[in-house]
């Protein structure tokens, strides 16, 4: 074993070495795929009290979710609020908050209501598939033909981890749960091209937090809307709940983009685009612990997701520098 690991390090060393990849760097990684692959562990059990009944709707989770991020990045926000100089930086960032946080965290708790996490978590593996089409449709980039094939490869896999088993799952899940993760996750295509092709001068940290203070006033008329303090009053494991959403916020989006803006910051985009190949790898895991279960077809189509991703977003090593 011993031999085999010091043959794999010789073979990443050039890796590692071209795009500077350090202790820092691979520690940053880790916790990153935790944090956003354990997300979909936190919606379930802010839905679901420990007897399996239902808490919060997904409606609550979802504008809870908002208030407590927006309420946390509130500072950052009005630091940087002059960054809004321009129509131009105001519509991308209105963009990035509904596309990129309102909508899909309704859409990924009410998913949650019918799905396992760990196959929600395994759905959201499309999101770089739809951000690659998006940005060919809409904002004219390029595509190479390693890229057409590496769609190709991975949108079968989407189709067959769509039509796989969900009944496995212990929720009563049907194809409205499955389609609103896969809109989700079109909805974060359309966001990550924003940020690329029309806020890629304004920092990460700033986007997310002046996206947050862009939809504060929705997150809150949702919050009251939907009668959430009522839960509070009425059911005795509320709290237990709401510290589930607490986990979701602070880590899953506060702590989340700060990491990755970080990562980004110390290496290249390819390396930081492949946390969405071990995010549904950890939902996955903590699935199984977490007591969920799991058919080969679902892990054969994952596979063939993250193949299709990897081999449309592989870049030769003889440069430099590597980029998505």
């Amino acid at each position: 074993m011993k031999f085999l690991g010091l043959a794999f390090m010789e073979r990443a060393r050039p890796y590692l070495r071209a795009v500077k990849i350090g202790l820092v760097e691979i520690v940053l990684f880790v916790l990153l795929s935790m944090i956003w692959g354990s997300s979909f562990f936190f919606m379930k059990h802010a839905l679901f009290d420990p007897n399996g009944a239902p808490l919060f709707t997904s409606q609550q989770v979802a504008s809870l979710r908002m208030v407590i991020a927006g309420t946390a990045l509130l500072p950052v926000a009005l630091y940087n609020i002059r960054k809004l100089k321009n129509l131009r930086v105001l519509s991308g960032v209105l963009t990035v908050g509904t596309f990129g946080n309102f909508i899909p965290a309704f859409l990924f708790t009410f998913a949650q209501t019918g799905l396992i996490s760990g196959y929600v978590g395994m759905l959201n593996s499309a999101t770089p598939l739809f951000s690659v089409l998006i940005a060919y449709f809409v904002f004219k980039d390029t595509l190479t033909s390693r890229q057409i094939i590496g769609l190709i490869i991975g949108n079968l896999g989407v189709i067959l981890l769509m039509t796989g088993k969900v009944s496995t799952a212990q929720f009563s899940g049907d194809w409205v749960h499955v389609f609103a993760v896969i809109f989700a996750t079109f909805c974060y295509g359309i966001s990550l091209n924003t940020i690329k092709f029309r806020l890629n001068q304004v920092k990460a940290i700033h986007i997310t937090s002046l996206a947050f203070l862009m939809i504060a006033i929705p997150g809150w008329i949702c919050f009251f809307y939907f009668d959430t303090p009522v839960v509070f009053q009425t059911n005795v494991h509320a709290w237990q709940g709401f510290l589930y959403v607490l986990a979701l916020s602070l880590l899953g989006t506060v702590l989340g983009v700060y990491l990755y803006a970080v990562l980004i910051a110390r290496s290249t985009t390819l390396f930081s685009s492949m946390v969405t190949f071990a995010m549904p790898v950890v939902a996955l895991f903590i699935g199984v612990f977490d007591g969920e279960s799991f058919t080969a077809h679902q892990i054969f189509a994952l596979v063939v997701i993250c193949a299709g991703i990897v081999f449309a977003n592989r870049k030769s090593l003889k440069g430099k520098t590597l980029q998505v």
